[in-house]
């Protein structure tokens, strides 16, 4: 399955961005995504991530009650809602599929890797 990351850009702190993962090549429904980042110097770190059936997603600390991570299977698209957007969320933003259930909150979990979308949050 290839991946498509979009939507990133250059927004103010406490504004908001929508981040949209489109694949293509194979249905998307089978697999769960996750959504990653990372900044120069650092190692790319887990934000979100949603289960392949949409019932469950699960997220880093320090965006809980800000991202939100949901999936439309019929249009193979899966979208990251920023909102309250700080300073140190500015980093690339990767999109990333597997067929696991577990774990989601790991790299080496994941197959297939989009291309990345640059945020950057103005102080």
């Amino acid at each position: 399955v290839q991946l498509q990351a979009s939507g990133g850009g250059l927004v103010q702190a406490g504004g908001s961005l929508r981040l949209s993962c489109a694949a293509s090549g194979r249905t998307f429904s089978g697999y769960s995504v996750g959504w990653f980042r990372q900044t120069p110097g650092k190692e790319r770190e887990f934000v979100v991530a949603v289960m392949w059936a949409g019932t469950s997603t699960n997220s880093a600390d320090s965006v809980k009650g800000r991202f939100t991570i949901s999936r439309d299977n019929a249009r193979n698209t899966v979208i990251l809602q920023m909102n309250s957007l700080k300073p140190e969320d500015t980093a690339v933003y990767y999109c990333a599929a597997t067929r696991g259930r577990a774990d989601l909150d790991r790299l080496s979990t994941y197959s297939y890797w989009g291309q990345g979308t640059l945020v950057t949050v103005s102080s």
